[in-house]
């Protein structure tokens, strides 16, 4: 059988699939051509968002935060945060989700994104997320089975004041938990992309916030093998 006829055989397998089964496939063959490209359990490239847009539409945003089972630091090398920074960028995209702060840490994450459809997808996002980084930690140490995240919480953000100080928040929350004197000098957090991709407006708005009184879930310390 020739390869054009194989591949038209697939292409009329593919016409037929649901949504959700289509977002499967995706997932496979990205996985396929990652193994015949990259060694195994090497951390992906990073895929930047698009530049921040910092506008509200009718369904606001979200900022969610998820926590490891038991608060365990599972992610605290550079190539584990790679990954889960990469795997949260990958997942939010592939499910429409526009990220506008994100920061990720050894047992714990934040970001916070804007559905471009409907919010009701986001604990499939979150399932998907916690799965491929809970699998790949678990091969990367042996420990198959290993129970790695516990829960994750949203809040629903749909006034302006409180998005913009929760943005604040979470770009600079590596600065809070005292990895870094300055976000951007942490890699695994929106600030740099931030800082070079928005307008000097939306600078002075997002980081003349003040954030002081606002509640965010944070309860977590954080470490990093540097």
């Amino acid at each position: 059988m020739s390869r054009s006829i194989k591949i038209e055989q697939i292409l009329r397998k593919l016409e037929g699939l649901s949504d959700p089964q289509l977002q499967d496939v995706d997932v496979f063959v990205s996985n396929v051509l990652r193994t015949r490209v990259e060694p195994e359990l090497e951390s992906p490239l990073k895929s930047w968002p698009h530049a921040p847009s910092h506008k509200l539409t009718d369904l606001g945003a979200y900022l969610v935060t998820g926590a490891t089972y038991g608060k365990h630091h599972y992610f605290r090398s550079r190539q584990s945060l790679d990954y889960l920074e990469s795997q949260l960028l990958t997942w939010t995209h592939r499910y429409d989700w526009h990220v506008e702060a994100w920061a990720c840490f050894s047992n714990h994450y934040h970001f916070i994104a804007k559905p471009l459809q409907t919010p009701s997808n986001l604990s499939d996002l979150i399932s998907r997320l916690h799965s491929s980084t809970g699998q790949w930690i678990n091969k990367l140490e042996s420990r198959k089975g290993r129970q790695v995240w516990f829960n994750y919480w949203e809040t629903h953000l749909s006034y302006e004041r409180s998005f913009l100080a929760r943005l604040n928040y979470v770009h600079t929350n590596p600065v809070r938990h005292g990895l870094v004197g300055r976000a951007v000098d942490y890699p695994w957090c929106s600030a740099r992309w931030f800082e070079e991709t928005a307008t000097p407006a939306q600078l002075k708005t997002v980081y003349g916030i003040k954030v002081d009184r606002i509640k965010v879930l944070d309860d977590f310390d954080a470490l990093v093998d540097w």
